[in-house]
């Protein structure tokens, strides 16, 4: 089985028009939606927004429905000239750009954890090589980037940043724990400093974001079937 986790309603909306044959499951306080996609069985859920929202949903599927892999997906905000509105970014590593534990450790690194988490390898090589697709870097905070300043105190720290989320380090942490195969695939919502309102074209993304921009996730899915 392989768990799939989106963070808002907007973005189930968009995947579940994917699964087939969906039954509805509610345990922890989440409601999980379990189907196929292609060959493969899925459960599927959307945990909220947020890191605690992200770590709470992702380890009560992992208890619970056990599965081989977990891929988060959703949308991100664009954190490099590389990236545009509708183009997609995998992370090959993820990390945080909010947690500072104390002089003993680098920024972004929660003690006694890594630095970067590691996408897995066995899914890295699925992603389809496309122009609108970019591997890189994903880091993850408690905050919505919304100006170009929040981008570039970012990039000071992680250079290599291609996109910001709030779920995906979270989510890759409780993987890395419990040693499940973790991804994240994002598709880019908005991009700070590329619009004077990056509020307003995060909102026109929902007005124009077509199902198909999750096309790539039932691509590689379907690989594995």
């Amino acid at each position: 089985m392989i768990g799939i986790i989106v963070a808002m309603r907007k973005e189930l909306d968009l995947l579940l028009p994917l699964l087939q044959q969906v039954n509805e499951t509610s345990v922890g306080g989440f409601t999980f939606f379990q189907g196929l996609i292609g060959n493969n069985q899925v459960v599927a859920m959307q945990c909220g927004i947020g890191k605690v929202n992200a770590a709470m949903g992702a380890l009560t599927m992992v208890n619970h429905f056990q599965p081989q892999c977990v891929i988060n997906t959703g949308v991100a905000g664009g954190a490099d000239k590389l990236v545009r509105v509708m183009d997609i970014v995998v992370a090959s590593q993820v990390a945080y750009h909010d947690v500072w534990c104390g002089p003993e450790s680098p920024l972004g690194r929660v003690q006694g954890l890594p630095l970067y988490y590691d996408a897995a390898p066995s899914l890295l090589k699925l992603v389809p090589n496309q122009d609108d697709i970019h591997v890189g870097l994903i880091c993850s905070g408690d905050q919505f980037i919304d100006a170009i300043d929040k981008v570039n105190d970012i990039k000071a720290n992680f250079p290599k940043a291609l996109a910001v989320d709030m779920e995906s380090a979270a989510i890759a942490q409780v993987c890395y724990v419990r040693q499940v195969p973790f991804m994240s695939l994002r598709v880019i919502s908005d991009s700070p400093g590329a619009s004077h309102d990056n509020t307003q074209q995060y909102n026109d993304f929902w007005q124009d974001a077509p199902q198909h921009t999750f096309s790539v996730l039932q691509q590689m899915l379907q690989q594995l079937g």
